[in-house]
């Protein structure tokens, strides 16, 4: 696939990656691209692992399989490090974004020795900071876009708020607490790129 995405995410039932996975593709859809966004069926029971992909491109999009070298990884829930061989096929020029509190010296110890970028977002505060419920999956989605860059942060912003109103119509109150978390978890990441890039010139 030319001229594209692909993202994997790792999570456990119920706590919202395959959810973040199709708002990703709903979005980028509404910004113009070709997209996919699917989970991997199996016994997809409350707490069992989880995976779900993003295929977003400006081409049209030929591929129907699941994505085994994804340039991008989210892991949703970091215990899974100990038990999923999350960085499989993860391109070197791409990276991995875990919900984490840890540094992300801590997390690259469990990486199983991958080269490329790391970054860690800390999902499980931001979200019960904003919602006062552990939702992951607002902050993390947010985290993927902007490590991504596949799509600039007001655009994103502006379709997430519309997705947002439409998707809660009759729960008005839970919108301002997901948009403050998506600005939250924005601002993380494009900190830790920032810094990324003062590394690089250093």
């Amino acid at each position: 696939m030319k001229n594209g995405i692909e993202i994997r995410w790792h999570g456990r039932g119920g706590q919202g990656a395959k959810t973040a996975a199709l708002l990703l593709a709903d979005v980028a859809f509404k910004t113009g691209q070709n997209v996919q966004g699917f989970p991997e069926y199996g016994p997809e029971r409350m707490g069992a692992p989880i995976t779900a992909y993003n295929r977003i491109s400006s081409d049209k999009i030929r591929v129907h399989s699941n994505i085994y070298h994804p340039d991008y990884v989210v892991v949703v829930d970091e215990t899974l490090l100990g038990s999923v061989d999350v960085t499989a096929g993860l391109k070197k020029t791409g990276a991995i974004i875990v919900n984490t509190s840890k540094s992300k010296e801590e997390i690259e110890e469990h990486l199983g020795g991958y080269e490329g970028r790391v970054y860690t977002v800390d999902g499980r505060k931001i979200s019960v900071e904003t919602l006062g419920k552990n939702f992951p999956n607002s902050p993390m989605l947010a985290a993927a876009v902007a490590v991504s860059g596949i799509m600039p942060r007001e655009k994103f912003i502006h379709e997430m708020r519309a997705s947002y109103e439409h998707k809660f119509a009759k729960k008005p109150e839970v919108i301002d607490g997901n948009m403050q978390a998506l600005e939250r978890a924005f601002d993380v990441a494009e900190e830790a790129l920032e810094e990324d890039k003062m590394g690089l010139s250093a």
